[in-house]
């Protein structure tokens, strides 16, 4: 009995120390894990109305999660993901600033905290925006200026897109790109090469809605050709005083070559002068090429000048000196006074682009008597505001002295005949008429 007493002692005693030697049967948990919070849309989070904004988070190792918004509670529903739950909960949101925080429950808790800011898109426009000017030549600069606005204030800073639509197209093409400055002014130089419209647009950004201003409309004509008076010379050289004279050049237009049927006139002016004079002219032909002659009279310049027509401008040729040799004095010729009367330009007014008609007699002196006479008489006009006298055209006087031709009026001024005068008589000039033209 004491025996079997001892052993079931010294079982006891060992079984104790068994138990003491033993790992315990609960192990200790497994910290939770989280992860970063998404927010989508992206953040600053930008709308033109309340907006629902996701949060999304990933846990491991976690009895259950949960997440709030500026202290309140986000619902969430969760879905396995990679060995562990994805958590997704939605709010529909205002204009603010919201801090969050999502919580992995366990021991301990994790925790994923932020902030974000949802905004409103601003609303952008644009203000005083021009094309300048209306009309120009083409390949002429013009002016593009405007003003960006962001809720009715200047918007500076930004990327302006100008775009151009040609007449008959429907697209717009951008020309360039400016950045609107202080105030949101910009503006830039850009050419015209066709008539159409032209305008700004500002395309949005993450806070600010797109804009397109109003078109401005430029018209573009085709620029006047530039034309030239080439190969001028004036022959022989020198000349003895009473011996003819004769100048020879050609009229060219760029692009064109020769220009036919053009009045080139021929211009003198004498040495120690500072007045050129009109002295002769001739009418181009089908290449271009002009021929006229005078009588030399004294040593000085010539040249040739072309008034130009419509679509192409003005020019003068350079200067050819010609020395006159001077015979022994003759006996001056006599030649005999004339008269340029009863000049009338009519009807009056005129409509614009209608035609004039120009009526007057020449006269000479016949031993004081006045008599019909027979010469080449030009018709100048002087438009309105002008200092210059343009010749126009030339025609010729009957036997009987008189004057009829007649021209289109484009611009109210006043017209006078010119006789030159001749070897038999001197020139003259008639009064001077007005004549208003009427669009």
């Amino acid at each position: 009995m004491l025996q079997r007493i001892r052993v079931a002692a010294l079982a006891v005693v060992l079984g104790a120390g068994t138990l003491t030697l033993a790992p315990t049967a609960a192990t200790a948990a497994t910290a939770p894990a989280i992860s970063d919070v998404a927010v989508s849309p992206a953040a600053p989070v930008v709308f033109d109305s309340p907006v629902n904004v996701t949060f999304t988070f990933t846990t491991t190792d976690a009895t259950d999660a949960g997440l709030k918004l500026n202290g309140q509670t986000v619902n969430v529903s969760s879905s396995p993901a990679g060995g562990g739950l994805k958590w997704t909960g939605t709010k529909s949101l205002g204009p603010g600033r919201y801090d969050y925080a999502a919580t992995a429950q366990g021991t301990p808790p994790a925790v994923k905290s932020g902030s974000f800011i949802v905004t409103k898109a601003v609303t952008t426009s644009f203000g005083d925006f021009d094309a300048s000017p209306d009309l120009v030549d083409k390949g002429d600069d013009i002016r593009v200026t405007g003003r960006l606005l962001a809720d009715g204030r200047g918007f500076g800073g930004q990327s302006v897109s100008i775009a151009f639509r040609a007449r008959g197209s429907n697209d717009y093409r951008e020309v360039a790109k400016v950045t609107s400055g202080r105030g949101g002014w910009f503006g830039t130089r850009v050419k015209a090469e066709a008539t159409g419209w032209w305008r700004a647009s500002f395309s949005a950004s993450g806070t600010a809605k797109g804009s397109v201003s109003e078109s401005d409309r430029v018209d573009v004509k085709r620029a006047d050709l530039a034309s030239h008076l080439v190969g001028f010379d004036a022959r022989p050289e020198p000349v003895d005083k009473g011996d003819r004279l004769a100048f020879t050049g050609s009229l060219r237009v760029d692009g064109r070559g020769g220009l036919a049927g053009q009045r080139v006139s021929v211009f003198f002016k004498a040495d120690g002068s500072r007045r050129w004079e009109y002295v002769t002219s001739d009418v181009t032909s089908g290449h271009g090429r002009f021929w006229a002659t005078t009588r030399a009279q004294t040593s000085g310049w010539w040249r040739a000048q072309y008034a130009g027509t419509r679509g192409v401008d003005g020019s003068t040729s350079g200067a050819d000196w010609v020395r006159v040799n001077q015979p022994a004095p003759e006996p001056e010729p006599s030649r005999a006074d004339t008269r340029l009367t009863k000049f009338n330009a009519y009807p009056e007014p005129v409509k614009r682009g209608r035609y004039l008609k120009f009526k007057g007699k020449l006269q000479i002196d016949d031993e004081g008597s006045w008599e019909g006479y027979e010469g080449k008489v030009g018709l100048y006009f002087k438009p309105l505001g002008s200092k210059k006298w343009q010749y126009v055209k030339t025609t010729w006087s009957s036997e009987s002295g008189r004057l009829y031709t007649r021209a289109k009026a484009w611009r109210s001024g006043y017209w006078k005949f010119v006789f030159g005068g001749d070897e038999d008589a001197y020139g003259d000039d008639s009064r001077r008429d007005y004549v208003r033209v009427r669009r």
